[in-house]
């Protein structure tokens, strides 16, 4: 099994103090919460989280907490289908050909907050300082689904 991202690689490290262990979470929920909205997930994942599922389409989680509680805060590619694993491994995955010539994940997740708190004349202390907000994902879905149309292009043979 590969293993995209686990919450225990972040809070086990470097963590800030004072944080709740769901920060370490919020990048990759709000690339789930993307992935279940855009019907990218696995059926086991579907199936095994189903409550978990609803409850985030009606905002009453957020996508870190849904990591974290339905997940036990592991994203791998057991959890995706076979095109969002395929978007997953170009794309949330680190030093990849799509994300060196267009942006990865975590790039995107990185400069878009810094903006954000650049215009509003503050700066996030750590990565994991951005707020687990559905103002803050209704920000990055935007940018996600821009870049899974750049991928499809990418990908398609012309």
């Amino acid at each position: 099994m590969s293993k995209y991202d686990d919450a225990s690689w972040h809070y086990g490290g470097d963590f800030p103090e004072g944080l709740p262990e769901k920060n370490s979470a919020t990048h990759t929920g709000m690339f789930l919460n993307w992935c279940i909205h855009n019907d990218l997930i696995s059926e086991e994942l579907k199936e095994d989280t189903a409550e978990e599922i609803e409850k985030l389409k009606r905002r009453e989680i957020t996508g870190a907490e849904y990591v974290m509680d339905a997940m036990d805060g592991k994203f791998s590619e057991y959890d995706l289908s076979d095109i969002g694993n395929a978007f997953a491994k170009d794309y949330y995955a680190d030093d990849t050909d799509f994300g060196n010539k267009f942006s990865s994940f975590a790039d995107d997740y990185v400069n878009l907050f810094d903006a954000k708190a650049e215009e509003n004349d503050y700066e996030y202390e750590t990565f994991y300082h951005i707020e687990d907000t559905y103002q803050n994902y209704d920000l990055m879905k935007q940018l996600i689904a821009h870049r899974f149309e750049e991928w499809k292009e990418y990908k398609s043979p012309n």
